[in-house]
């Protein structure tokens, strides 16, 4: 009996107590589903950029209008922050603003946000190709791509930037690339 009780307790816990709560914060997506497309992105002085010009790093991406209202001004510092939070494996991560119309930015707002790369890209194909949740939209959300360039996961609207540094680290720790 004692040496068939850990056999049968594993089986019981395998097969029957299924696990049901999840450590992420953020929504996994199949980044199958949703492959890197060419976003014709442009620098702030006209020159082309693709997201591939940062592979092999994280990229934290947010997606905004040029005006960058309150909530996209939150975003800007959430992100500067939670890169700067992972310590020395903050080298791995890369913010990404895609600007998604042709109003200028505000300098102080670029200057307050140094080394945010930020692109202008078209709304209709950044549009049709980051998900969302219902009721929101893609500026809601901060986006993940892996140093690979695939898309793999979407925080929610309103993210807790604590639970985004978490799972910032768990991605770290458990990814040898980027």
């Amino acid at each position: 009996m004692v040496c068939a009780s850990p056999i049968f307790f594993s089986y019981l816990t395998y097969y029957v107590i299924k696990p049901e709560g999840r450590t992420n914060y953020g929504d996994f997506i199949d980044p199958r589903a949703y492959p890197l497309p060419v976003l014709e992105t442009t620098t702030l002085d006209g020159k082309p950029i693709t997201l591939e010009a940062y592979k092999g790093k994280w990229i934290m991406l947010l997606v905004a209008g040029g005006d960058c209202l309150s909530s996209c001004e939150k975003k800007l510092h959430d992100i500067r922050q939670l890169r700067l939070a992972q310590g020395k494996e903050m080298e791995r991560i890369e913010r990404v603003w895609l600007i998604t119309d042709a109003q200028p930015i505000d300098t102080i707002l670029i200057r307050e946000f140094d080394g945010t790369h930020m692109l202008r890209a078209n709304p209709d194909l950044v549009n049709a190709w980051l998900p969302v949740e219902p009721d929101t939209t893609v500026s809601d959300h901060i986006f993940m791509i892996d140093p690979l360039g695939n898309l793999m996961m979407r925080f929610p609207k309103d993210a807790d930037p604590n639970k985004i540094k978490k799972d910032l680290y768990k991605l770290l720790k458990a990814s040898s690339i980027g």
